[in-house]
């Protein structure tokens, strides 16, 4: 192929292998073909959803567990529309995300004048759920546009970005512009008056305390470091699951919403507070106002996170693995002697005391899991096993856990996340926990698995409803208007979408199918009924 026939439909995709993309989600439609003239000349794999939504939840389970940004092609208009809630998802939750898509052509934008797929404009339509939307007119901006997308993937609050590419753009020449990736900048590290300042606080307390989110998954070693310098208990957010490694003496469960949590904070002389926004969908099922013991030092990449929501006394605006590599270093020789697994070990019991009876159920089911699938990565959806599991799991590692119950709080996104998970790491197990109600959001997920052959075992528990809003409805006297909902042969349903599916009705029969899942090349379908001889099993 001549350089000068190269179109920039095709200098876009040698562009993204320069960035290290590996992998496409996308549907193609009659504005995007033009974006896939040039990827058999490259190594990136493409990966084919049955709906838009189901593409950017796909790529939302790839970036979580991989750290890099999930890609997806988009057609304009129904595809953006499509996608801007699973963007919304990646937003809250700050996971990278590249949507590029077509637009009408430059003379046609805006104009009204009902052309196919026509909105008055996408990118104010996603301005809400992205760090950037650009249109593209002219191919010449491409290099500086990409690298103005991974400079917040790589150096700043990693959220989606939108690239839009009007139609005679995506035909035009671009064979002469360079296809190397550009440098990008380090990520911010904090000052050292900040750190100095930071580690006399920690010092002087007597029973400091550490929050570990999402933000801190690729700072894990060093968190750990610390926390056992000070002998300091670890509370970790959903999406920092994982920071500290299972059976961590220091590791305080539940979540920050239960009083013997919130007892802990208002008890502790000095809170450091890792990657998290303190959201309040950390704090199931009913947000309460927080209160600090003592000075609150708060590590965030993105410096407008630490001037809302909860105040502090230090706010750090510096990468979580930097920052907290410079701290350690700071604090000097250690462990200190105290009180921390103790303390650890007292909010756990409390916690423990007031769990609700689900969570036995669940944590039954959690354990089997473990048990069979060890080092499994577990994407969820908003279902009742979920909330349950929220309460008590600890991941294997950072990037391990995460489910649609935080920020957003979309249905219908653990399925494809963990198909999207898997692609990401396919040399680990990966686990779909799912509701009968969120599954009808994205069942057609499963075709696309098993034609891009992924293996993945998806538990549903099936009560018929939408369980958690029945209840919900039931605790404030609200008449339960629809959510009782008809519910599909899920067995029959999955085999006929080519999924390995199983019933179990004991314990060892959920065993051999957990078992099995990896071993496929497609999805294993579990289905649990609510009221079945296993669930009662499960939750003596």
């Amino acid at each position: 192929m001549s350089a000068t026939t190269v179109t920039c439909g095709e200098y876009l995709v040698k562009l993204l292998e320069s960035y290290g993309v590996e992998l496409i989600f996308g549907i193609p439609g009659v504005h995007t073909v033009e974006l896939y003239r040039g990827l058999p000349a490259t190594r990136i794999r493409h990966v084919t959803p049955r709906h838009e939504q189901g593409a950017g939840f796909m790529a939302d389970g790839y970036a979580r567990v991989t750290g890099k940004p999930g890609v997806c092609f988009i057609v304009t208009g129904p595809g953006m529309t499509n996608i801007a809630t699973a963007m919304g998802q990646a937003y809250a939750d700050s996971v990278p995300m590249l949507v590029i898509s077509a637009v009408n052509s430059r003379d046609q934008l805006a104009m009204g004048q009902g052309r196919l797929h026509e909105l008055p404009s996408q990118r104010n339509l996603v301005a809400g759920v992205s760090a950037f939307s650009h249109t593209l007119l002219d191919a010449a901006q491409l290099p500086e546009v990409m690298a103005r997308a991974f400079t917040v993937f790589n150096s700043s609050r990693p959220r989606p970005v939108h690239i839009e590419i009007p139609l005679d753009v995506i035909v035009s020449r671009a064979g002469h512009l360079p296809t190397d990736a550009r440098p990008l900048p380090d990520k911010a590290s904090a000052s050292q008056a900040a750190i100095a300042k930071a580690s006399t606080l920690l010092k002087a307390a007597k029973r400091p305390l550490i929050v570990a989110g999402g933000g801190a998954a690729d700072a894990s070693a060093e968190i750990t470091a610390i926390a056992e310098k000070l002998d300091a208990p670890v509370f970790m957010t959903i999406n920092g699951r994982g920071v500290l490694k299972p059976g961590h003496p220091l590791a305080l469960s539940g979540n920050l919403g239960m009083d013997p949590l919130l007892d802990e904070l208002a008890a502790s002389d000095c809170i450091l507070a890792v990657g998290t926004e303190f959201g309040e969908t950390e704090m199931y099922p009913e947000p309460k106002p927080f209160q600090f013991g003592g000075p609150l030092i708060r590590i965030d990449i993105d410096p407008q996170q630490l001037a809302i929501g909860v105040p502090c006394t230090l706010p750090i605006a510096a990468d979580a693995k930097l920052a907290t590599s410079a701290l350690l270093s700071a604090l000097g020789e250690g462990p200190a002697a105290g009180s921390g697994a103790a303390r650890a070990k007292a909010a756990n019991a409390k916690v423990e005391a007031g769990l609700w009876p689900a969570c036995r159920t669940h944590r039954a089911l959690m354990d089997i899991v473990t048990r069979t699938l060890p080092q499994a990565v577990v994407a969820g959806d908003q279902t009742e096993p979920v909330y349950a599991v929220n309460q008590f799991y600890q991941a294997p590692q950072p990037r391990s856990y995460f489910n649609s119950s935080t920020g957003y709080g979309t249905l219908g996104y653990g399925l494809p996340a963990a198909f999207g998970a898997k692609l990401g790491a396919p040399h680990r197990p990966a686990v779909c926990l799912i509701g009968d109600g969120g599954l009808q959001f994205s069942v057609q997920e499963l075709a696309s698995a098993v034609e891009a052959r992924i293996a993945a075992a998806v538990i549903i528990w099936n009560n018929t409803s939408y369980g958690e809003i029945k209840a919900f409805m039931a605790d404030r006297a609200i008449p339960q208007i629809g959510v009782d909902i008809f519910t599909p042969d899920f067995i029959g349903l999955a085999r006929s979408l080519g999924c390995e599916a199983a019933l179990p009705a004991s314990i060892a029969e959920l065993e051999a199918a957990l078992a099995a899942s990896p071993k496929r090349d497609v999805p294993t379908v579990i289905e649990i009924r609510a009221g079945s001889p296993l669930a009662l099993a499960l939750a003596a």
